[in-house]
């Protein structure tokens, strides 16, 4: 059991470390992803390089590699003693191959659309209310980075007020982490000259 274990950890992380910014660029576009837009291979600097078909893939493609691994001991009926931390350990694996890619030199994204799915895993209901904090806000500031900031300190919260302690430790950690990923998007947006996407109230005024 505990080799068996192992092997769905290692297989966990390496599904996250899957670089779909990457894959998707260099396969469909002949674009190395990393060399354009802000560099990063997530689903942001991917629709803004290669547009919006190739973004919405990478944001599925990084969202289904969390809900995945986080279902890994439900397939492979594996646990530490409780279920519920099973799926948050699975799922933390493939956030830390998200952002730390064995494939990628151990960079990688900002853990955002990983971790997104490992909550949709864990509590669907959950992943529902936080993708519609994520759209409200990013409506109304056209800023992604806002957005998924917002949105991780709304899971937290939620979290608390369910009294579901074990998702709010991992949220909460996850959070510290995001705004750390995000710590230039942070000093942008203090300065008012964060990158604005072309969607929403924000975009629409600066641009009329």
């Amino acid at each position: 059991m505990i080799l068996k274990i192992a092997a769905l950890l290692i297989i966990a992380y390496l599904l996250g470390s899957i670089p779909s910014g990457i894959l998707i660029g260099e396969k469909f576009f002949n674009v190395d992803i990393r060399k354009h837009g802000s560099g990063n291979i997530g689903t942001t600097n991917t629709f803004r390089v290669l547009g919006p078909i190739a973004g919405t893939v990478v944001l599925f493609m990084d969202i289904a590699k969390g809900a995945l691994s986080a279902a890994l001991p439900l397939i492979f009926q594996v646990n530490f003693g409780s279920i519920h931390l099973t799926e948050l350990i699975f799922g933390l694996c493939a956030v830390a191959g998200h952002t730390f890619s064995i494939f990628d030199r151990f960079k990688g994204g900002k853990a955002v659309a990983t971790s997104a799915g490992m909550l949709l895993t864990y509590n669907p209901i959950l992943f529902i209310l936080a993708t519609a904090v994520l759209l409200l806000v990013l409506y109304l500031s056209s800023m992604v980075s806002l957005a998924s900031l917002c949105t991780f300190i709304f899971v937290s919260i939620v979290s608390l007020l369910i009294k579901d302690y074990l998702l709010a430790t991992i949220a909460i950690i996850l959070t510290l982490f995001v705004f750390y990923r995000h710590r230039k998007n942070i000093q942008r947006i203090r300065a008012g000259d964060e990158r604005l996407v072309h969607f929403g109230i924000n975009y629409n005024r600066n641009h009329h």
